[in-house]
């Protein structure tokens, strides 16, 4: 195991070696790219504009309501959903049009996957469309062997416990050989249960601190991409071109 400043266990490591692992499931937003990249802050501010628009409200009041649905039903669209009946497709849409100006490519991050042992998998509450915008900006597409939405989840958000068996089922996962890596540490929670590594890329906003000590966190890592190339022994360097 690598015990250094990117990665600090806060549990008892797991039994199978990271080298032996034969699963990454790989959260999308604020982990797939660095929080610095400020992506999501676009899709938080499409989603009080998207709520502004429907349900005609004031930004103020709108925003509000925003974090209240996000809190009691894992995903603002799913509050959404289940009280105004909006129709998901849009929603998906009009939040997922955003400008990724700020996330560079990311050659090292790409080089570090193709020398990760075993698949890997995007497990996002967001829409397939968005992490192929993603992972196509980042370069780093052709690492992965599928994409877990919220459409395959039929709209159900992590940290739902169904869906983590759902995606266990369709792709043949097996938890003890399998690693979540997640800016949001109340989405380990179920992955834990299942007996699953959980690692958690550590975030400043209040969603991702959440429970973030608890027992379902395993790891603590500061840099995604910088973790990777440590795990794979790849150099941390962008390529001269």
């Amino acid at each position: 195991m690598i015990m250094d400043e990117i990665m600090k266990p806060v549990s008892p490591p797991p039994k199978t070696p990271f080298s032996e692992m034969k699963v990454w499931l790989f959260d999308l937003d604020n982990t797939l790219y660095p929080e610095s990249c400020q992506l999501f802050d676009q899709v938080d501010q499409n989603i009080t504009r998207y709520i502004c628009e429907n349900l005609k409200l004031e930004w103020d009041e709108a925003h509000k309501l925003q974090k209240s649905f996000f809190r009691h039903h894992g995903t603002t669209m799913r509050g959404l959903m289940i009280e105004h009946d909006i129709n998901p497709t849009h929603f998906l849409d009009f939040v997922h049009d955003i400008d990724l100006d700020s996330m560079p490519k990311n050659p090292v991050l790409g080089r570090a996957l193709s020398c990760l042992p075993g698949r890997k998998i995007i497990f996002t509450n967001g829409s397939a469309a968005h992490a192929e915008n993603i992972m196509n900006k980042l370069g780093i597409a052709q690492y992965f062997e599928a994409i877990f939405d919220i459409v395959a989840s039929n709209y159900r958000p992590k940290p739902e416990p169904i869906i983590y068996n759902d995606i266990v089922k369709r792709f043949d996962i097996p938890s003890l050989s399998t690693v979540m890596v997640e800016d949001m540490a109340r989405n380990l929670k179920p992955a834990n249960d299942l007996g699953m590594t959980c690692v958690w890329i550590q975030s400043k906003n209040q969603w991702g601190q959440e429970s973030s000590h608890e027992d379902h966190v395993h790891y603590v890592v500061d840099d995604l991409t910088k973790w990777l190339c440590k795990l794979t022994n790849t150099s941390d360097q962008a390529p001269h071109l």
